[in-house]
């Protein structure tokens, strides 16, 4: 079953059972893939649902911050619902420790020895990770390893 598909199903099941917050983040979402299908005039793919359910978690988590920042538990509590309900469509996320290993194992494939090496490690490190870490944390485990 494609994500699409049970994004689908799963907003049934929400109607089904009337849970309102539910259905409407999984509305939010199939609304964000709907507007990209209907931008690129075909249906998505699952890898191109996966990049727009991790954009979805994305904005939500700078919101969430800036929510807390501001004092706003209100929304930030409804903010982390939401994630929480959308991270059950992506795949399970890595680790630091296997982060650092995917970045080490990348490093030695590329031979990158330095930050001007930068750019063609992470060309090659973030397709292995894709959907799996936060790239904000990918990018600061490669800076380390590359002091």
């Amino acid at each position: 079953m494609s994500l699409a598909e049970r994004l689908n199903d799963d907003m049934k099941q929400a109607m089904k059972a009337q849970d309102k917050f539910r259905l409407s983040t999984i509305r939010m979402v199939r609304a964000s893939v709907k507007n990209q299908e209907i931008e690129l005039r075909r249906p998505l793919e699952d890898n191109e649902v996966l990049d727009i359910l991790s954009r979805e978690v994305k904005q939500r988590k700078d919101s969430l911050q800036e929510f807390t920042k501001a004092g706003r538990d209100d929304l930030a509590k409804d903010l982390e619902a939401e994630i929480a309900i959308i991270a059950q469509y992506l795949p399970e996320q890595l680790n630091e420790e296997e982060i650092k290993a995917i970045v080490t194992q990348t490093i030695q494939e590329t031979g990158a020895s330095s930050k001007a090496d930068m750019g063609k490690l992470m060309g090659a490190l973030m397709p292995k990770v894709k959907g799996r870490a936060d790239g904000k944390l990918v990018n600061q485990i490669v800076q380390q390893l590359l002091q």
